[in-house]
This record gives C-alpha cells, structure tokens and sequence, in this order.
C-alpha cells in the first residue's frame, strides 16, 4: 500500500512538473490567438527564454534577474512577430515558422560559440535555481500516513504555484475586465472595435507581447527550475503541444489548463513505462513511450481542430478602410 501510494504521488508530482510550461504556453496561445493573431512561435520563443535564462543564471545572476531576462527575450521575439504580421500584415504563419527555426538555430550556434560545451551551457549557479518553497514542511508532512507523500511529492516540493494562480487569473482578464472584452471582440471583428474608437493594433500588439511574456517564464522555468542548464532543442515540442491543447481547449483558459494536464499526465506515466515489463508485450520500446505524447498531440489537433470553434478574426490581418 505504502508503495503504491509512492508511486501515486509520484506521478502526481511529475504531471504538475511536466504541465507547468505547457499551461504557461497554452495561455500564451490563448491571449495571441483570441486577439486574432495565430501564434505558432511559442516553441521558439520558449526555447529562446530557457537559453537566456540559463546564460544568465549560470554567470551567476539572480533567479528573479533571470526570469526577466528570460521575459525580455521572449517578449522581443513577441515585437518581431507582432510588427511581421499586425503593422505589415505578414503571413502569421510563416511567421510563427521563422522564429521556431531561428531560435533553434541561434540558441545551438550561440551556445557552442559563448561555452564550447556542444551547445549547451554551464550548470545554473545555485543561487539562481527556484527550489522548492516549503522543504522543511514537505520533509516534516511527508512521515504523515495516507495523504502525507500526497501532500509532501504533488503540492509543497515544486514551483507550480505561478502556473495555478495564472489560469484562474487569465479566466478572469478575459471575461471579467473590460480588457478582456476588447480583446475577445478584436478577434471575433475588429471592424467594430475600430468602430469604437478602440485602436485595433495596439490591442493586438499588447496580446502578443503578454504571450511573449508568458512563454519567457515557461522557458525560464524549464533551465531554473525543472533542469540546471540549457541543451539544444530542449524544449522537445512543448510549444506544438501547448498549441494542442489551447485548440483542444477551445481558447478557453481553465479548459487549456486541463487539457496540459491530461498531456503532463501521459508523460509522467510513460515516463514510469520505461523499462516495465507488460504481459504479452514484453518490455516497453523507449521509442513508443517517447512518441506518445506527440502522438496525443497529432489526434487532438486531427479530431478536434475542425470542430472547435476558433475566433473568426483568426488569422486575417485588419485593414482599416478609408
């Protein structure tokens, strides 16, 4: 029993560690793409953030310094998509593509340049880690029966508290603000809300730099926090599937929020698969439990995407008539 229980927590644990840049990227996706503004970067800009933080943190600067660098660099890779395709009516999509790819590469060659070590960086200094908050109380509660390795393994030793408070937090920017409402009306018709003396760009360009933002403390969180340094390609298609799960989700915050658990959830048990010996199969491919998160992805995107109900301005750069 007292094993099982381990085993339970554990997993629990590792969803809520796996989810955390999922949800900070889904809403990332939710804020660009209710404006009306696809945003296919999140993994680039992700990637881009996790570099500078780690490049940061492992000269030595401060957690919190790293994050926002972390922030800046992600809102800036945000600014070039905004002026791309919101102040020249660019292709978003294309867009979206170049900084997935630029970032890929410029994070691999800057890497190898600056420390020589393949493309990844040094070790984050100790100081500039976020560490669990509560470690005293978690080992105290853990010696608890039944719920105390519940307690101590899924709530006190992770840093996933930003993540929880920002999904109920995004719910209520959206449809309690008048913020909100200006933003889910430019993505439905823009047209109106220009009619309304409402600037239509800088509603827009505030959405994808919020996103920006959004996806640098999802990529801060992946070299501070979850891992000690940066590795090329680390981010291994979160971004795509945070997409995944925004559509899944139908560009509703709290939905995406559950949705990026359900994917955190599949990756910690087939992280648990790994070497497990199954009746009649025999042990689990490493390969088949590597691929089943993407694989989630494909079928969300194949099966629901048709059917959810995106934002009508979606994707249409605005015109204003003369």
């Amino acid at each position: 029993m007292d094993d099982a229980l381990i085993v339970v927590a554990s997993v629990l644990g590792a969803t809520l560690r796996i989810a955390v840049p999922l949800v900070l990227c889904a809403l990332a996706g939710v804020f660009s793409e209710r404006s009306g503004v696809i945003d296919i970067g999140l993994e680039g800009k992700m990637l881009a953030a996790a570099f500078a933080a780690a490049c940061l943190g492992a000269i030595g600067w401060p957690g919190w310094a790293a994050l926002a660098g972390a922030v800046v660099v992600a809102a800036g890779l945000g600014a070039v998509h905004a002026w791309a395709c919101i102040t020249h009516r660019g292709d978003q999509i294309v867009s979206g593509v170049a900084l997935n790819v630029i970032a890929a590469g410029l994070t691999a060659v800057l890497g190898l340049v600056w420390f020589g070590l393949g493309g990844r960086t040094p070790d984050v200094t100790a100081g500039s880690r976020f560490t669990a908050l509560f470690p005293q109380v978690a080992r105290d509660v853990e010696a608890w029966p039944l719920v105390g390795p519940l307690l101590a393994e899924v709530l006190l030793r992770h840093n996933v508290w930003l993540a929880a408070a920002l999904v109920p937090a995004s719910w209520w920017l959206l449809y309690r603000t008048r913020f909100g409402l200006r933003l889910r009306a430019v993505g439905e018709n823009p047209a109106m809300v220009d009619a309304a003396g409402i600037s239509v760009g800088v509603l827009r360009y505030g959405a994808v730099l919020l996103a920006g933002g959004l996806c640098g403390i999802a990529g801060a969180y992946l070299t501070l926090a979850q891992n000690a340094s940066f590795s090329p390609g680390m981010t291994a298609g979160r971004g795509f599937m945070a997409l995944a799960a925004m559509v899944f989700g139908q560009w509703h915050p709290l939905r995406a929020g559950v949705a990026c658990l359900l994917f955190g959830f599949l990756d910690a048990v087939a992280i648990r698969l790994q070497g497990v010996v199954l009746p009649w199969v025999g042990e689990v491919p490493v390969e088949l439990i590597q691929a089943l998160p993407h694989a989630l992805t494909v079928v969300l995107l194949a099966g629901f995407f048709g059917r959810a109900q995106a934002p009508k301005a979606l994707g249409r750069p605005y015109l204003k008539e003369r």
